[in-house]
C-alpha cells in the first residue's frame, strides 16, 4: 500500500478533507496498525463509549445508540469512498464498523440493567464483541456481501445485538455466578 501523500486525492478534496475521513474511518488511526486492525480499532469504541458516559441529560443507552447509529450512517455514507481510496472491498482498516459494534454491546448492556459498565463490564464487553466479530456467527456473513458501506458496517452492528444480549445477561446474573460487578 502506497503512503496517503502518494495517494491522489478523489472526487476533487482536498488532502486535508481525505485525512478527516480516514481518522475517522480508522478510529483515530487505530486501524492503521499492521496488526490485529479490529482489535485496535474496538479500543476506539470503548474510548468512545466512556466519554458518552458524561452527555449531560440524556440516558446513557441513548447516548451509546446514537452513538452507534451516527457511526453506522457516516460509515455506509463514507463506505463507497473507502474502497476507492484503499483499493479494496472492505478495507481492514476501516474500523468504525467495530466502534458502532462496540456501542450497541454497551448500549444493550446499559438499557438492560439501568447503567453503564464497571471496568470489569468493560472487558467483558470487549472481549465478548470481539468473539462474535472474529467467529461472524449468522447472518453477519451474509451482510458483508451488502454492497459499499452497508456490507462493512451492518455486519458488526448485528453481531453486537449477540454480544450485547451476553453482556446483559452477565450484567444481570453474573454475581450469581461468582463474577464481579459487571
Amino acid at each position: 500500500m502506497s503512503s496517503s501523500s502518494d495517494r491522489p486525492t478523489l472526487e476533487g478534496g482536498s488532502r486535508w478533507l481525505d485525512f478527516v475521513r480516514v481518522f475517522v474511518l480508522t478510529s483515530g488511526g487505530l486501524g492503521l496498525s499492521g496488526w490485529a486492525p479490529g482489535t485496535f480499532g474496538t479500543i476506539g469504541g470503548v474510548l468512545l463509549a466512556i466519554l458518552l458516559e458524561f452527555v449531560p441529560g440524556v440516558p446513557l443507552a441513548v447516548a451509546l445508540a446514537l452513538g452507534a447509529f451516527v457511526c453506522t450512517v457516516v460509515g455506509i455514507l463514507l463506505g463507497p469512498w473507502a474502497e476507492r481510496y484503499f483499493g479494496k472491498k472492505d478495507p481492514g482498516a476501516i474500523v468504525l464498523d467495530e466502534v458502532a459494534g462496540y456501542l450497541v454491546t454497551v448500549a444493550i448492556y446499559a438499557a438492560a440493567v439501568g447503567h453503564g459498565p464497571t471496568f470489569f463490564g468493560h472487558c467483558v464487553a470487549f472481549v465478548l464483541f470481539r468473539i462474535v466479530d472474529i467467529a461472524k456467527f449468522w447472518p453477519a456473513r451474509h451482510l458483508e456481501a451488502l454492497p459499499h458501506g452497508y456490507g462493512v458496517m451492518l455486519d458488526d452492528v448485528v453481531l453486537a445485538l449477540y454480544s450485547g444480549a451476553a453482556c446483559a445477561l452477565l450484567g444481570l446474573h453474573g454475581e450469581a455466578f461468582g463474577l464481579p460487578p459487571v
